[in-house]
C-alpha cells in the first residue's frame, strides 16, 4: 500500500523528519497503517479544510494538549514552527490552555516548548503579552465576558450562583477571562476557535462546547469556520469528539438542506 501523492507532499512539508521514536520509522515495521493514516490526515481529510496552514497547526497543537499527546504535541511544534507559528503565538496557545484542560497536562507542553526553544534558539522568556494587572483583571474579564456571551448570559450566571459557589463565577471572569482571554498575541476570533479546539479534543464537555460554538458566532466566526477546524481535528482526536462537537455546531447553526 503506497500513499498517494498530495498526503506525501503535506507530509513532507509538514513533517519532512518526524520520527515517532529512537527505532525504524513506522514506514518500515507498521507500513500498511502508515500509509492509511497518512492518506487519511494529510490527504482526505485537508481536502475539505480551507485553513492556512499555520492556523491548522495551532488548533492541532491545542487538540495535542488536550488529549495528552506529549509526542505528538512535539511533532506539529516543530512543523508549526517551520511553517512561520511565532513563538509568541505558541506559548499564548499553551497558556490558554490551561483554563480549560489544567496546569497538570498543559505543563507537559509549556515544557516541551521551551526545550524545543530552547534547541532552536529561540530567546526565553518570549515578550509578555498581558494586558491587565492584578487589580484590573476582574473588571477587564467580566467586560470581555459580557462581550462575547452577552451582558444577560453572565449576570443570570452570577445571579443563580448560590452563595458557597459564586467564586467558580468569580474565577471564570477573573482568571479565565481576565488573565488569559485579555493577552495579546491572538485576536478574539483566534482564541475562540482556539477554545473550540480544547473543548472539542478534551472530551466529556459538550456544555462548555455548546457554550463557546455560540461564542464563536459572537464574536464573528462561522459554520463554515469551526467545521474546517473540526475537520482539521479528526485525525487526531477520533470520531466520538468529533462527532460530539460537531452535533453541538450542528443544534447551534443547521447547514442549508
Amino acid at each position: 500500500m503506497t500513499i498517494r501523492d498530495e498526503a506525501r507532499r503535506e507530509r513532507e512539508i509538514v513533517h519532512p523528519t518526524a520520527r515517532v521514536s529512537s527505532g525504524p520509522p513506522l514506514s518500515e515495521t507498521d507500513p500498511e497503517f502508515f500509509a492509511l493514516y497518512q492518506d487519511f490526515a494529510f490527504g482526505e481529510t485537508l481536502r475539505h479544510v480551507d485553513l492556512d496552514r499555520r492556523d491548522r497547526l495551532i488548533y492541532q497543537l491545542a487538540a495535542a494538549i488536550a488529549v495528552g499527546a506529549a509526542r505528538e504535541f512535539r511533532l506539529l511544534l516543530g512543523a508549526a514552527l517551520d511553517v512561520g507559528v511565532t513563538a509568541i503565538q505558541v506559548k499564548e496557545l499553551t497558556y490558554q490552555s490551561v483554563a480549560y484542560v489544567g496546569i497538570a497536562r498543559a505543563l507537559d507542553a509549556i515544557v516541551a516548548t521551551n526545550e524545543i526553544f530552547s534547541e532552536r534558539g529561540i530567546p526565553l522568556p518570549v515578550d509578555g503579552q498581558a494586558t491587565t494587572t492584578p487589580d484590573t483583571r476582574m473588571a477587564a474579564g467580566l467586560a470581555l465576558q459580557k462581550e462575547i456571551f452577552g451582558p444577560e448570559a453572565i449576570d443570570g450566571l452570577y445571579a443563580r450562583s448560590s452563595p458557597d459557589s459564586l467564586h467558580f463565577q468569580q474565577f471564570l471572569s477573573g482568571n479565565c477571562f481576565g488573565d488569559y482571554y485579555t493577552r495579546t498575541g491572538f485576536d478574539l476570533k483566534q482564541r475562540e476557535l482556539i477554545t473550540f479546539a480544547l473543548l472539542a479534543a478534551l472530551g466529556g464537555a459538550d456544555s462548555q462546547v455548546k457554550s463557546h460554538v455560540t461564542a464563536n458566532f459572537n464574536v464573528g466566526n462561522s459554520r463554515t469556520d469551526l467545521i474546517g477546524v473540526l475537520t482539521a481535528l479528526v485525525a487526531y482526536i477520533g470520531y466520538p469528539r468529533t462527532l460530539n462537537a460537531l452535533a453541538q455546531i450542528e443544534a447551534a447553526s443547521p447547514a442549508p438542506r
